[in-house]
């Protein structure tokens, strides 16, 4: 088996659990907001948790592992039981991907002291060759996972049913609008997942997580001593 193939394969084994992570804490911190703005429907259903399966869709998983961008099950909301439900259904649907840009922000954190720390390591001709690969394996998965929690940020908030950017929306449009809209959500849902499986969205959307990256790692440049 030739190298290239060796580091593929490794590459791809290491998106699964980053991808779990991802989605996990993802729909875990929508469930945990509605519970906090005084909705326990995604508790009751047992949503309120890191457990992967879970939160699975095995589409948008999969669409995931293939071109980095994809979605899980949505955690399931009852605005009647909201405080103050068009404000609060908004802070539920962005607790998602503001947890990812968190989980983003904290992975390029590690990477920034990590390398500090272990990359000389690696230009030492004595480092025994196990510690050198699992030194940059251990760079090559929150690389990963920077890049893929960051991408799953910027992808949910775009204004597309059911992802959670449109919800935005409903702060935006008139109710009227706004619901004529979403009454077209699995036409527009099938779109979008003819766009990612024909890879017409990934440019853009790579764009844009690359810009979210960039900002993160301007932001710990601020950071004194790192």
């Amino acid at each position: 088996m030739s190298e290239a193939i060796i580091s593929w394969l490794i590459k791809k084994l290491l998106t699964i659990p980053a991808i779990l992570i991802a989605l996990s804490v993802h729909e875990y911190a929508h469930a945990r907001m509605a519970y906090a703005l005084g909705d326990s429907t995604a508790k009751n259903f047992g949503r309120m948790t890191l457990n992967p399966l879970k939160h699975l869709d095995p589409l948008g998983a999969l669409c995931m592992f293939l071109v980095g961008f994809g979605w899980a099950k949505p955690v399931p909301v009852n605005s009647r039981n909201l405080k103050k439900p068009k404000r609060d259904m908004v802070l539920v649907s962005i607790a998602g991907p503001l947890s990812n840009i968190l989980l983003a922000f904290l992975g390029l954190l590690f990477l920034r002291i990590f390398g500090r720390l272990a990359m000389p390591l690696l230009l030492t001709s004595s480092l025994n060759p196990f510690w050198g690969q699992a030194i940059s394996t251990t760079y090559l998965f929150f690389t990963l996972f920077c890049t893929l929690n960051a991408s799953l940020a910027v992808f949910n908030l775009l204004p597309i049913p059911p992802l959670d950017g449109s919800h935005l929306l409903a702060m935006i449009l008139p109710a009227r609008i706004y619901f004529k809209y979403v009454q077209y959500e699995r036409y527009i849902y099938l779109v979008l997942v003819l766009l990612l499986v024909f890879d017409i969205l990934s440019v853009p959307l790579f764009y844009l997580s690359t810009l979210l990256l960039s900002g993160l790692e301007w932001i710990i440049g601020l950071i004194p001593f790192l």
